[in-house]
């Protein structure tokens, strides 16, 4: 099979309009489209690049393992955002090796202070490679203040704002057009040497070109706390330093494709996307082929087992550090309907088990990290409530996993999605119980739930009932009724956030233990807990905050 191609495309300032003709076929011909996204997961690339999309494309999102903040990576920021570009480049090799297409989207041009660029020097020695250009955000500005940049015999000068003071203030007043990317934390520091190189007066401030969330204005005019980093500096051509200022803006077109103006961004081409904090760009050490070393993957990023909480149901409640595991990944293992729940991707290898073997599958995973893989366990709700990171853990503490990295990633409980359907039962002091006598004996079950009726908490249920446990909550309803009032409130929530999503309202008296099944969660209310109809309508279910003296 011969080798994909890969292509670095360019998408422009901002406005899907100004992606170029090539850039839009080549994003709807990809097999694989990647881009870059800090850690809450949302991509203006591509957002920008949606309206060319197609159904059933690969998606590879590249997420930051940090933007600003600090990190322990022994090489520093540095460091990890070298091992993070090798790894990238990794995923989109197995993609290239397999025959497929890869597009690596990026705001503005890909070669000018562009996120691609990492991707192309570490690949495009081994693959038939292909970078379209894009309008830049230089360009992009000075269309939207409709000035010049350079006439004639005029140089156009352009500075990234890490630069030191003293080195911005120098080359500032030696140029005759200028423009400062990567504002944001730095702006402070680019008005002072404006200022010392003369040339505050002259410059413009223009943030998010030619989208919808577009703010030019006089440099010297602007809060220093409104800056985002999607912004820069303009010193537009001196030969027209008595135009009157920026042309009336035509309305935003209420039908144009994708809206990409609202999140603050990263990056590419200096004003916009999804890039980390600019620092300065190291090659790395290529991609090169070859098997891994036992423990150890290509470029020294040694394999690890991630326990992944996907919530209760649905990408909405994902949290954006699981996704960022799911999509590093090259193995993903879990029980069969939970692996359903995640996006397939060529390039990751699946392993579903029943759900009963978890021993077995945390084994598994392990040896496949110890091996060099890179593996996410997936729990649905929270790994760690009566999940895979426990038997993950208790496996990982053999001798022979001594050495296997393990990181445990939470996600929203199932207890935490229901009580927020119905209001806040959990509001005051709950104990988390599973009625499962699969692990535990019954006995210890029974004893658990009294001392926690006894101790007027709330209760969350796990695990009510299944196809061969039919009896413990009829059982469980009794033994909560010698200590609490029939009228006590109950919620019974199956599938929430699902297609199959129901949730009601009851009390511990009336309680229907043939409604209840394996998907279902029960909350049963302390003596305080209270249901509460409203004044639109609604019912609501809370404990309040303060207990009886």
């Amino acid at each position: 099979m011969s080798a994909g191609r890969l292509r670095g495309v360019g998408l422009g300032p901002g406005d899907p309009e100004l992606v170029t003709v090539k850039a839009a076929r080549l994003i709807g011909e990809a097999d694989v489209v990647a881009f870059h996204s800090a850690r809450h997961g949302r991509s203006i690339a591509r957002s920008v690049a949606a309206p060319y999309l197609r159904d059933g494309q690969i998606e590879e999102p590249l997420i930051y393992p940090l933007t600003t903040e600090t990190t322990d990576h022994p090489g520093g920021y540095q460091g990890a955002i070298d091992d993070f570009y090798a790894a990238c480049a990794l995923r989109l090799a197995a993609h290239l090796d397999a025959g497929r297409d890869v597009v690596v989207l990026c705001e503005g041009d890909p070669l000018f202070y562009g996120s691609y660029m990492h991707m192309h020097k570490r690949l495009a020695h081994r693959y038939v490679t292909e970078v379209v250009p894009g309008v830049t955000s230089v360009s992009g500005a000075a269309a939207v203040l409709g000035r010049p940049l350079v006439e004639r015999d005029e140089t156009l000068t352009v500075l990234p704002g890490t630069l030191p003071a003293e080195v911005l203030a120098e080359r500032l007043a030696a140029a005759d057009s200028a423009a400062v990317l990567k504002l944001g934390r730095t702006f402070v520091k680019v008005r002072e040497a404006l200022a010392e190189a003369g040339r505050l007066d002259e410059a413009w401030y223009v943030e998010r070109a030619t989208t919808g969330a577009q703010r030019l204005a006089p440099l010297a005019e602007v809060d220093p706390g409104t800056v985002p980093y999607f912004s820069l500096a303009l010193i537009p051509s001196p030969v027209n330093a008595g135009h009157p200022g920026p042309p009336a803006r035509p309305p935003v077109d209420a039908d144009a494709p994708a809206d990409t103006a609202g999140a603050p961004a990263r990056g590419a081409d200096g004003a916009g996307g999804d890039a980390p904090a600019p620092m300065p760009a190291t090659a790395g050490a290529s991609a090169e082929g070859g098997p891994p070393a036992a423990g150890e993957r290509r470029n020294g990023i040694p394999g690890e087992v991630v326990v992944v909480g996907l919530g209760p149901a649905g990408r909405p409640w994902l949290t954006p550090e699981a996704q960022e595991a799911l999509a590093a990944a090259d193995e993903l293992v879990g029980y069969g309907p939970y692996l359903d729940r995640v996006p397939p991707n060529p390039r990751q290898r699946r392993h579903p088990t029943d759900n009963r073997v978890e021993a077995e599958r945390a084994a598994h995973a392990l040896g496949l990290a110890r091996a060099g893989s890179r593996v996410a366990v997936v729990s649905s709700g929270d790994p760690g409530v009566f999940a895979m990171a426990s038997a993950v853990l208790e496996t990982a503490c053999e001798p022979r996993f001594a050495d296997v990295p393990v990181r445990v990633l939470p996600g929203l409980t199932a207890a935490h999605a229901v009580a927020s359907r119905a209001g806040a039962p959990l509001g005051h002091d709950y104990c988390v119980l599973s009625l499962s006598d699969l692990l535990k004996p019954w006995e210890v079950v029974a004893e658990r739930i009294g001392a926690a009726a006894r101790a007027d908490l709330v209760l969350a249920i796990y695990n009510p009932a299944s196809k061969s446990r039919t009896w413990q909550v009829a059982a469980a309803r009794d033994l909560l009724l010698e200590h609490r009032a029939p009228q006590t409130p109950v919620v019974v929530g199956r599938d929430v956030g699902g297609a199959g999503e129901r949730v009601t309202v009851t009390t511990l008296a009336e309680l229907d233990p043939a409604a209840v099944d394996m998907r279902c969660l029960l909350l049963v209310g302390s003596s305080t807990t209270r249901i509460a109809e409203r004044g639109d309508g609604g019912r609501v279910v809370f404990t309040p905050r303060r207990y009886p003296a």
